[in-house]
C-alpha cells in the first residue's frame, strides 16, 4: 500500500511514473512538523530497529548510527565523515521487529538531510524542503517494500549482454597504440575481456563530442578492428561545454540558450577539465534535445556505449568566486601569514571547487519556469543521462546502448546505471563497495558496480585479486583506476594465470547473472540483497554487514581484509559451498547452519547456494576472448548445473540475443529442473 502526501508546490522530478491519488490524511508513522526551513519527519527507534537504504552512501547496510545529506557532491575521498556522495537516492526502508517495517521516499531534488541516529541514537528524523512529495509505502515483507516502491519508479534500465563482461579501463590511455596494447596484452594471455574505457584524453583540448585526430588518427578504424576482437570503446561525456570560439557545441549552446543562466542573465561560468566552460541546462527540454542528438557523431563511429561524468555537476570553480578569492589571496601577499590567517587563505581556496554558494548562483529554464539550481540540483545528472537515452531511442530505437553514470536521482535508473565514482585502493572501500550494492538496488539501480581495484591510490595484487572475486557478482565488472597511480590492469601483476582463472570464472557463470539480472529487472526485485530480506525470521541475519545474497540461489562472503587466508560466514540455513580456483578446478561441500570459519586462498572464489535451489555453470575455454565466442542458453548446451536439494531443484532460465530489445516474454523462460542426484555436490 502506498500513500502520497503533498506538502507546498513541489517541482515535477520524474521519479515516480504511477499515478498515487494525494492522501488527506497525515503521515501515520511519523511525526511531521512544518518550519520556515521546511519540512521535519521523524519518529522513535526501538534498538532492534535496522535502517535500509539512500542507495549510494558512506558507511553500512544498515544506515543507524550517523546523518547522511542527499546533494550531489563531486568529493573523491570517501571517508567515513562524509556526509554526500555523488548521487540524491532518497529513499529507504525502517525494518522494525515489534511495530509494521515501512518504506519512506521524500521526492525532493534539492537538500534532504537524513538523521538516522546521529544526534539521537532512537530517532530518525528528516529534513526536506517546503515543497516535496513524501510516499509512505507498507507491506508484508521487506521484499514486498522494495517491490511496491519498484513499481513506483519504473523498470530498471537493461544493458547490452557485452555489458556483462569484464571490462578494462584507466585515466591515461591517451592514443591509439594504446588502446591496441590493453586488448594485446589481454589477448595474448588468454584473459577474456569485453570493453576498454576512454577516459577525457581522447578529447581535443577535453570537449566534448570530439577526437583529438592526433592520437587517434583513425578512429571509426580503431573502434571498427576492436569490435572485430570482440572489444567495445566507451568514451566518457563530461557536463562542462567549453567556452571557446569556433568549437560548435558551445557556439550553438549559447545561440541557442541551451546554458544554464547565472543571475543577470548571461550564460553561467563554471570550470571543469577544459577551464571556463558553460553548462548545458539539461532540465530544459530543448536543451537536452538538443545535447543528447550530439551522441551521435561518436554512434555514427560505431560507438555503442558511453559513461556520463562530472554531472553533479562537479565545479572545480566558478568565474566569480575565482576573481573574488584571488583578489583577496594577492592583497594577503606581503603579510606576515600566522595561524589564523594562514588557514583563512587556505580555507579560501578550498572554497572554490563545489561551493553551496555557486550552486545558489544560476538557474534553470524549466520549459518557461525559473528555477534556481540547487532547488533541483540532484536531478542534474538525471537529466543529462535521460537526454542521453532518449536520444539513442531516436538514433537506434532497437538497440541498447550501454550508458552509465555518475550522478543520479531516483528515477534515473530506467536510462542507466552507475558507478560508485572515485574511490580508492583501500581495503575499506572494497567493503563499502558490497554495502553499497544493495542499497543501490532497493533504488532501482541494478546496472551498477565500483572501480575494481580502486580508482585512486596504489593497487597491491592481493587487493585486486579480492575485488575481482566480488566484482565477479556486480553487473558492471570494470577495473578502472586514476592517472598518476600505479598500473592495475591484471596483467601487470604476477600470478597472471590466476586472474585469468577468475575471469573466467565470471564468464562461466553469466548464464546465472545474466538471467537473475533479467528476472530482477522484469519482477521489480533486487538482484543484491541483505540476508535479512531472505530469511526475515533469523534474528542474527539482520546484523549480518559483509554478506549478500545474489539473484534466487546465491550467498556471496567476500574477503575484504589485507593478508586474510579466510573469513568468518553465517549460513541462515545449509548451504552447499562452492569452491572454485578455476573453471575446471572446484569443489563443493554441505555446510551446516551457523557460523564458520571457512579457509579462502588469494586465488580461489567461495561462494554459498541455498538449499533447494541450482544454478547454471557454463563451459569456458581458451576460445572465449569475450561474451562473442559465449553460447550460452542454447537448449543444446552442455551446462553443469551446481546445487542441493532434498529431492530436486528447478530454475528458470533467461535469454534473449543480448542486443536488441526483444526481450523474452515470461512464458517462454526456460524451466530446468534436476533431480538431487543430478546436481553437482
Amino acid at each position: 500500500m502506498i500513500s502520497r502526501h503533498v506538502f507546498g508546490q513541489p517541482i515535477e522530478t520524474g521519479a515516480v511514473i504511477m499515478t498515487i491519488p494525494e492522501s488527506t490524511q497525515a503521515i501515520a508513522v511519523m511525526n511531521t512538523a512544518l518550519g520556515e526551513d521546511g519540512i521535519t519527519l521523524s519518529c522513535q527507534m526501538a534498538d532492534t530497529d535496522v535502517v535500509y537504504g539512500l542507495g549510494e552512501q558512506v558507511r553500512g547496510m544498515n544506515k543507524r548510527g550517523f546523518s547522511y545529506i542527499s546533494y550531489a557532491t563531486d568529493d573523491p575521498i570517501h571517508t567515513e565523515n562524509k556526509h554526500s556522495l555523488y548521487a540524491g537516492h532518497n529513499f529507504l526502508i525502517l525494518s522494525r521487529t515489534n511495530e509494521p517495517s515501512f518504506g519512506i521516499f521524500v521526492d525532493d531534488p534539492g537538500r534532504v538531510v537524513f538523521d538516522v541516529g546521529e544526534t539521537k541514537l532512537d530517532q530518525l528524523c528528516i529534513t526536506a524542503g517546503s515543497d516535496c512529495t513524501i510516499y509512505i509505502i507498507k507491506g508484508s515483507s521487506l521484499k514486498d517494500i522494495a517491490r511496491q516502491f519498484r513499481e513506483l519508479i519504473g523498470q530498471s534500465y537493461i544493458a547490452p549482454k557485452w555489458a556483462f563482461g569484464y571490462q578494462q579501463s584507466r585515466w591515461g590511455y591517451s592514443c591509439e597504440a594504446d588502446i591496441r596494447k590493453v586488448v594485446d596484452e589481454y589477448h595474448t594471455r588468454g584473459i577474456p575481456l569485453d570493453a576498454v574505457y576512454l577516459d577525457i584524453d581522447y578529447m581535443k583540448d577535453f570537449k566534448d563530442f570530439t577526437v583529438d585526430e592526433e592520437k587517434f588518427p583513425d578512429f571509426s578504424g580503431l573502434v571498427s578492428d576492436m569490435k572485430e576482437k570482440g572489444v567495445h570503446l566507451v568514451p566518457i561525456i563530461d557536463a562542462g561545454v567549453k567556452i571557446e570560439k569556433g568549437y560548435p557545441v558551445y557556439e550553438e549552446g549559447v545561440q541557442n540558450g541551451y546554458f544554464c543562466k547565472d543571475e543577470d542573465g548571461q550564460d553561467f561560468v563554471g570550470a571543469v577539465w577544459p577551464g571556463k566552460s558553460h553548462f548545458p541546462d539539461f532540465l530544459n527540454s530543448r536543451a537536452g534535445e538538443w545535447f543528447g542528438n550530439k551522441y551521435q557523431w561518436l554512434m555514427d563511429q560505431g560507438i555503442d556505449g558511453f559513461w556520463n561524468d562530472m554531472n553533479e555537476p562537479a565545479l572545480f570553480y566558478s568565474e566569480k568566486r575565482l576573481k573574488s578569492v584571488m583578489d583577496e589571496i594577492l592583497s594577503m601577499k606581503d603579510e606576515n601569514l600566522g595561524l589564523h590567517s594562514f588557514y583563512h587563505m587556505k580555507g579560501r581556496i578550498d572554497s572554490l571547487s563545489g561551493n553551496p554558494e555557486d550552486y545558489e548562483s544560476f538557474c534553470h529554464n524549466i520549459d518557461g519556469v525559473k528555477v534556481r539550481h540547487d532547488k533541483v540540483h540532484n536531478l542534474y545528472g538525471f537529466y543529462m543521462t535521460k537526454a542521453a537515452a532518449d536520444a539513442f531511442e531516436r538514433i537506434a530505437p532497437d538497440q541498447r546502448t550501454l550508458m552509465f553514470s555518475r550522478s543520479s536521482y531516483i528515477g534515473m535508473h530506467r536510462y542507466g546505471g552507475i558507478w560508485t565514482g572515485d574511490n580508492a585502493s583501500w581495503w575499506s572501500h572494497l567493503l563499502l563497495s558490497i554495502q553499497q550494492m544493495p542499497s543501490l538496488n532497493l533504488c532501482g539501480i541494478l546496472y551498477t558496480g565500483s572501480d575494481i581495484g580502486g580508482f585512486g591510490s596504489n593497487a597491491t595484487q592481493d587487493l585486486l585479486m579480492r575485488w575481482l572475486e566480488f566484482g565477479i557478482f556486480t553487473p558492471l565488472m570494470r577495473n578502472h583506476a586514476a592517472a598518476g597511480t600505479r598500473e592495475q590492469e591484471v596483467y601487470q601483476f604476477d600470478n597472471i594465470e590466476d586472474f585469468r582463472n577468475i575471469i573466467r570464472i565470471r564468464y562461466g557463470l553469466l548464464p546465472y547473472i545474466y538471467s537473475e539480472y533479467m528476472k530482477a529487472v522484469f519482477n521489480n526485485d533486487m538482484y543484491f540483497r541483505p540476508l535479512s530480506f531472505d530469511f526475515p525470521d533469523d534474528a542474527h541475519a539482520a546484523s549480518v554487514e559483509d554478506q549478500l545474497m545474489v539473484g534466487e540461489s546465491i550467498m556471496i562472503a567476500p574477503v575484504y581484509t589485507q593478508n586474510a587466508t579466510g573469513r568468518y560466514v553465517y549460513l541462515p540455513q545449509d548451504m552447499l559451498m562452492v569452491r572454485m580456483k578455476s573453471m575446471e578446478n572446484k569443489s563443493c561441500q554441505i555446510m551446516s547452519k551457523g557460523h564458520h570459519y571457512i579457509d579462502i586462498a588469494l586465488n580461489e572464489l567461495v561462494f554459498f547456494v541455498k538449499k533447494n535451489h541450482m544454478l547454471p555453470l557454463a563451459a569456458i575455454d581458451d576460445s572465449v576472448r569475450s561474451t562473442t565466442d559465449c553460447h550460452f542458453h542454447r537448449p543444446d548446451s552442455d551446462y553443469e548445473w551446481i546445487g542441493f536439494a532434498d529431492e530436486s531443484a528447478e530454475y528458470m532460465l533467461y535469454d534473449d540475443d543480448g542486443s536488441t530489445k526483444s526481450y523474452t516474454p515470461k512464458d517462454q523462460w526456460i524451466k530446468i529442473v534436476r533431480s538431487a542426484k543430478e546436481l553437482s555436490l
